[in-house]
Parts: structure tokens; sequence; C-alpha cells
């Protein structure tokens, strides 16, 4: 069938324990794929709208970015659409020879709907355009380069938010308490001061913010910028393939449903609640709320899944009760400190 016979239906529809349910009596398996690409594209809304007609009717699932400089994108593809959505990429000329990082810890559960959206920037930054060349990037570097250099005594920097950092870093890597990445860029510039002749090692999860950083960096006076080629994702398939030593300890935090997969099998992270070890993600059970924090089993179990008293206390309301609560209230800051909560 003609998938553009679908372009009407463009955004989803279903509630969650809808789309829920039917995760959950799919019989086929899934591939979850994470790629990005700095590329012109003349109508952003009219490419987004495309690539949602097309992969809503494989019932590709994920979170997709789109702007007039680019693509980012996490993505859930059954596999028995796998060859024909990889052909789908090949014929569109701005994603055509893009490089594909596919999990290597998958349940298939790792999102419940197709978001496409357009947005001014592929990945939000805070600076003018045209402030520096986002083309003009540093060495990207595959597994075994990465890891000579990071065996030289390299300087490298995490380039991802304190919460992911928190549960899985490189050896020695230098982790800014940075919550998003318009704030990362100018304390990674401070971090590295006085480096400026050195050589610097940068990694992401999938690659997509060293690209810009790397970028940045450069435009700073930075002669020797080097990134890790397909980030973290790509590292864990590459030393698995490749019988690589690991230098990631820890878990790689992924912006999905599955909120990590392991790399390394060190737990380098505490419960935020009781301080044991513990590196796993979970948005507090209030929906008022929905904080994300490291929770233990046991803690789950007190506290119901949420992230204090207060919090299991409202979950304990009707839920009609619970949503008159949330009228016409901000939510809370998403991810915790470091400090415990409880």
């Amino acid at each position: 069938m003609d998938p553009n016979a679908y372009k009407h239906h463009l955004v989803n529809k279903y509630s969650r324990e809808e789309l829920q349910r039917q995760l959950d009596a799919e019989d086929f398996q899934r591939i979850t794929v994470s790629f990005y690409r700095y590329v012109r594209i003349a109508e952003p809304q009219a490419f987004r709208d495309a690539l949602y007609a097309c992969w809503d009717h494989w019932r590709c699932l994920g979170r997709v970015y789109v702007a007039a400089e680019g693509i980012n994108a996490q993505m859930s593809v059954p596999q028995p659409h796998w060859e024909a959505f990889q052909a789908d990429l090949q014929q569109r000329p701005e994603l055509k020879d893009i490089p594909l990082k596919v999990a290597v810890e998958d349940d298939g559960k790792s999102f419940l709907k197709l978001m496409v959206k357009v947005r001014p920037k592929i990945i939000a930054d805070g600076l003018d355009d045209g402030s520096y060349d986002v083309t003009n990037v540093g060495r990207h570097l595959d597994a075994e380069a990465w890891n000579q250099a990071l065996e030289a005594g390299a300087t490298v920097v995490d380039i991802r938010n304190h919460y992911e950092s928190e549960i899985g870093h490189f050896e020695g890597a230098l982790t800014p308490e940075a919550e998003t990445f318009r704030e990362e860029l100018p304390e990674v510039l401070e971090l590295l001061k006085g480096k400026e002749e050195e050589k610097v090692l940068l990694y992401c999860t999938g690659g997509i913010r060293c690209e810009k950083t790397s970028a940045y960096l450069k435009h700073h006076g930075f002669k020797d910028v080097n990134q890790l080629h397909g980030g973290i994702i790509d590292y864990a398939r590459q030393i698995k393939t490749r019988a690589l030593p690991n230098h990631f300890k820890g878990k790689n935090f992924v912006f999905d449903e599955r909120l990590g997969e392991r790399v390394g099998e060190e737990v380098i992270s505490h419960c935020h609640q009781c301080g044991a070890p513990c590196d796993t993600h979970v948005n507090c059970a209030n929906k008022e709320c929905n904080l994300l924090f490291l929770q233990c089993p046991a803690c789950a179990e007190r506290y119901e899944g949420c992230c204090s008293g207060e919090c299991q206390s409202v979950i304990q309301l009707s839920p009609e009760e619970q949503a008159e609560r949330r009228k016409g209230k901000q939510p809370k800051r998403r991810f915790t400190s470091h400090r415990k909560v409880g």
C-alpha cells in the first residue's frame, strides 16, 4: 500500500494506555536506532509531514526533530519493515547514506508513539545562528583510535548532562554539572581553559552534541579536537563486535522508555533516597511531579515509585482529585540534582 495515501494522518491520536496495549499485542521484533545529520532542509514542515506519513504507515515509533539545519532521530522500527525503512532513507537526498546507530540492548519497548516535530534547531545551543561554523568539526575517532587516545592520557570531556554521566562515563572524564546543552557549552569552555594546544576528546550519546561542541571549541582556538564517532551507542557496538577493551563504566543514559542500556558491568551511582548502589532512573509516580531520579527496588516499594512521602500521599488520591491538583500548574524541574530526595 502506498504510504502517501496516509498523508492526512499526521499526528498520533491514541492515549498512552491504548498505545501500550497496541505495543504489547505486537507479534514482531523491533529495532531501536538513532541517527542525525546537519544538512540543509529547505521546507522543514513539508519534510516532516512526508516522514511522518511514511514511517507511521510502517508502525515506526520514536522521537524525531526536524529543522532547517538538519534532523535528529531516535526510533523503534518494526523488523519486518527494517529493509524498507533503510531504503526510504536512501531515496531521500537529505538522508542518503546517513550513519545509523543500532542499540545493543533492546527489548523492543523503547517508544510508545511516533513524534516528529519541527524545531528552530535540532539541538538547542542558545547561540545565534552564524556565531560559529557548525560544519568545522573535530576529527572523528572510531572505538580503537578512541581507546588509544584515552590510554595515552588525552583530556576527555563528557558532552552530556549530569544525570546522564552520573550513571555511566568514560574513565577519567570531566563531567559537567549542566542540565541542558545550552548551559554546558560555556561550562566546557571553562573546564578546558589553558588546554587549547592539547589533545581534547569529546563524547556524547550518539554524536550530535559533539558535532556542535567540537565546532564551538575550534571557534575558540582549540587546535586538536577529537570526537567519538557514533557516540557511546556505537562504541558499545564496536567493542563487542571487534573484541576491544571497554573503557566505559556503567550505563549509557538513553532518551526513550528504557532510560538506559548497560555498557560496563559496574554500578557507579547510588539511589537518591537511601544511597544504595543503583543506576536505575525512574520518573516520580506522581504525575504532578514527574521528577527523574535514581531509585533502588527497596525504595521503589517503600515509596510506591515516588520521590518523596509528599508525592506518595498524592498518588493515594483518586485520579479525578489528582487531575484537579494538576490544573494550571507548571511541572517541576524534570531532573534531580546529586542530592538525595525523599
